[in-house]
């Protein structure tokens, strides 16, 4: 299989169900978002971070694949049976359950913190910020037109980043700059 098809070189791309659109279609912008979070989280597991937060990040990449193909499936036409297609309540709380795990290391928060830190610290918390931007864009499909259990992901996505970014920089040894 070729990585080009040239199929899109007239500023269209297909959807999941085959309906092409332009490729600055609100759907096509909300997935390439979702791209971009996953791309920002690569960054920082090749920056480096320990295996634990490696395998998270692994995990979180996968997800994120399965939520980009929801985005790209608005006649939802992808079958039940695609498990790693699947983003549901499940999902989320493996999310409030890594949330809860790793905040069990940090001091608790008591002002707004500056984002940066260490090199894969900072590249998490632009993750985190491209994260809340992909899901802004979500929103701006309509309610109606994007499954809840996504949104929520996405939601609870962003929180989970900034708790990451914050415990990659706490085991680096790395103080958080208070606003």
């Amino acid at each position: 299989m070729k990585i080009y098809t040239r199929s899109g070189d007239g500023g269209d791309t297909a959807l999941f169900d085959g309906t092409r659109v332009s490729k600055s279609d609100a759907r096509v912008d909300a997935y390439g978002e979702v791209d971009e979070v996953s791309a920002a989280l690569g960054l920082a597991r090749a920056i480096g971070v320990d295996p634990d937060v490696g395998t998270l990040i692994e995990s979180l990449q996968r997800d994120l694949h399965a939520v980009a193909a929801r985005l790209a499936d608005p006649a939802h036409r992808i079958a039940p049976r695609v498990a790693k297609a699947s983003i549901g309540p499940e999902a989320v709380a493996r999310l409030e359950a890594e949330i809860d795990r790793l905040e069990t290391e940090l001091p608790a928060l008591k002002h707004f913190i500056l984002a940066g830190g260490s090199h894969a610290g900072a590249a998490l918390h632009v993750a985190r910020t491209i994260c809340r931007r992909a899901e802004r864009r979500m929103v701006s499909l309509g309610m109606a037109n994007v499954d809840p259990d996504v949104l929520v992901y996405a939601n609870r996505l962003s929180d989970l980043l900034f708790v990451m970014a914050r415990v990659v920089n706490h085991r680096a040894g790395i103080p958080e700059t208070e606003w």
